[in-house]
């Protein structure tokens, strides 16, 4: 998942913040055959992007997440061809991708993450609420709400939102589904819509390009509503996201940084297919995703 931005979900997935936790890594030590200590060892002839092989709805590897197709307009956009390493977004994820050489770019990472050096954002979204239209939640936009009390409440463990949740004093009935975990046999995202589809919850909390995801493949069985308005003390909610690159490669930073400045209407085209809600850089609601 974005490190679960600050957290993809990941945070994704992820990521936490969200708990995004891309597993720290210690400073790299490979290097690439050939080529001296400073260059900067990026492939000139293939975008190579270290992924999730099961993480959608940001990458798979048939090819289906909107980081896939980000990706593909990125690499045509620089001349390159598409070529993918594929890793579980772990403990230890960077170091045994971006830090091994083994690729260029990781696609998904919560602004400020210092793990990485980080791009222009490409995107900025925030957590959403996620429940069954006509259920009563139609006109609810904040996690303080009354009507929240005596609730199911689904949660990722560990972001933002379950802070917030346990400030208010609703975490009584909270339903808590695992933050960092290998989706190869994990889909804790899946099972919270699963779990709100069939009544088994009654709402749910999750990074909004994940929630509105599974919105939008639903048949209107699902709604969500992005968390613009909690109280300015309330853990942050809202994060941009950027594509991460090795510390020191700063022409490779600035050549994706061209890349995506002029790409991001097709980018954010992809997001918006993809039902992600999209705030500017003020938190003004773009599009509301789902």
């Amino acid at each position: 998942m974005p490190w679960d931005p600050a957290v993809r979900g990941r945070v994704s997935t992820y990521l936490a913040t969200l708990g995004l936790a891309m597993g720290l890594s210690g400073p790299a030590t490979a290097q690439a055959p050939g080529l001296g200590i400073g260059a900067e060892l990026v492939d000139p002839h293939v975008f190579r992007v270290c992924a999730d092989p099961n993480d959608l709805p940001f990458s798979n590897q048939a090819g289906e997440g909107f980081e896939n197709r980000i990706a593909a307009v990125m690499a045509k956009d620089l001349g390159k061809s598409l070529g993918f390493t594929w890793q579980p977004q772990v403990f230890g994820f960077l170091r045994l991708t971006l830090n091994d050489y083994r690729c260029d770019v990781v696609m998904g990472i919560t602004q400020g993450n210092d793990e990485v050096a980080n791009s222009n954002a490409y995107y900025r979204s925030v957590y959403a609420l996620m429940f069954r239209p006509h259920s009563g939640f139609d006109d609810i936009t904040r996690l303080e709400d009354p009507r929240l009390k005596g609730k199911r409440i689904g949660i990722i463990a560990g972001t933002p939102p379950a802070n917030i949740l346990a400030d208010n004093g609703l975490l009584d009935h909270v339903h808590s589904y695992q933050l960092s975990v290998n989706l190869r046999f994990f889909a804790p995202a899946h099972d919270m819509a699963d779990d709100l589809e069939h009544g088994r919850i009654d709402i749910g909390v999750l990074w909004g390009p994940i929630a509105g995801y599974f919105a939008n493949r639903s048949g209107g069985k699902l709604k969500i509503v992005p968390l613009l308005h909690e109280s300015s003390d309330a853990p942050p909610m809202m994060f941009s996201i950027v594509m991460g690159v090795r510390h020191g490669e700063d022409a490779w930073r600035r050549t994706l940084n061209a890349a995506i400045a002029k790409q991001q209407p097709e980018i954010t085209r992809i997001l918006e297919s993809y039902g992600v809600p999209l705030l500017d850089d003020r938190n003004h609601l773009i599009y509301a995703g789902g």
